[in-house]
């Protein structure tokens, strides 16, 4: 089972290109870090602006740095069904440990639809899916009980829940069973998931403190609560600077103040702004993450 700390990695990118060494590089600083495992080509790493080719390739990018030490989940969603096999199936061929398929977005299909696209991709592949619940960006919402429809198919790992919606937490681990990973997608409110029955999160947070997380999760799984506080509370005004603005706009900000990358979008998105800049910096050197106070990130 998926548990800890994944990284929904971010996609470096120069002069409008990915740029290759920095991704990798990049991974390599997670594992370093302590990381519990890596998402390349979800929503932070800009999946609706990579073309086919550079999706492909940042995955088996990814998987040839992870070698094994920690598992690769990569994002293989699409609102096209046939899309969504093709990446998953390249996925699969290029060694990544799972998919994470997000809710088709802006077609809107039903519960019945939802169930049929992803028991299509499961029937299609032979990896574990995790499925990717987000209603605020995909504008469609997976109920409770076609997710534990889904969860009967043996290959249908987990779910990335993004709907901020604790009771739901509870009522989906209730739903599902002990066996299906309960991994948040909001970073403020990860360790009241944990509290609901959650095993992980994949973080936006860990891309720039990755160390910093995985000790909360770790701290977590022991017990040690007064340590879960301590960087629950720490890393609180990092996670609501780096959703300010539009995310990843903030965290690629964050991650080029930390000279892993450029602060480099693709349109429609955009830098962010002064402001969210000047917040972004602040929370950064108030966590250790930046500045005379970064090699606190290290303890």
């Amino acid at each position: 089972m998926l548990k800890g700390c994944l990284t929904a990695l971010i996609t470096p990118f120069r002069d409008g290109k990915v740029d290759e060494k920095a991704f990798q590089k990049f991974v390599e600083w997670q594992i370093a870090e302590g990381i519990h495992g890596l998402v390349p080509c979800g929503t932070t790493g800009e999946s609706p602006t990579l073309s086919h080719p550079e999706h492909d390739r940042v995955i088996e990018l990814c998987v040839e740095v992870a070698k094994g030490r920690v598992p690769v989940v990569a994002g293989t969603g699409s609102n096209s069904t046939d899309e969504c096999i093709g990446l998953t199936q390249h996925a699969q061929a290029a060694g990544a440990d799972a998919a994470l398929i997000v809710t088709p977005y802006y077609n809107k299909p039903t519960q019945e639809g939802l169930y049929q696209h992803y028991k299509a991709a499961h029937d299609a592949s032979d990896i574990p899916i995790i499925i990717y619940n987000i209603p605020g960006r995909s504008a469609v919402d997976m109920t409770i009980e076609t997710m534990a429809r889904l969860a009967k198919l043996p290959r249908i790992a987990g779910v990335k829940d993004a709907t901020n919606d604790l009771g739901r937490a509870l009522l989906t681990r209730l739903a599902t069973g002990p066996d299906f990973a309960m991994l948040s997608g909001e970073d403020p409110t990860v360790v009241a998931f944990l509290a609901q029955g959650g095993h992980g999160i994949i973080s936006v947070c860990s891309n720039i403190a990755p160390r910093l997380n995985a000790r909360m999760q770790e701290a977590w799984q022991k017990g040690d609560l007064k340590t879960v506080g301590e960087l629950r509370d720490r890393l609180m005004p990092v996670s609501m600077a780096l959703f300010a603005e539009t995310s990843p706009g903030p965290v690629k900000y964050a991650a080029s103040l930390q000279g892993h990358c450029t602060a480099e979008v693709r349109l429609p998105l955009v830098p962010p702004g002064e402001a969210t800049q000047k917040r972004m910096r602040e929370a950064m050197v108030a966590a250790g993450l930046l500045g005379e106070g970064r090699s606190q990130a290290a303890e």
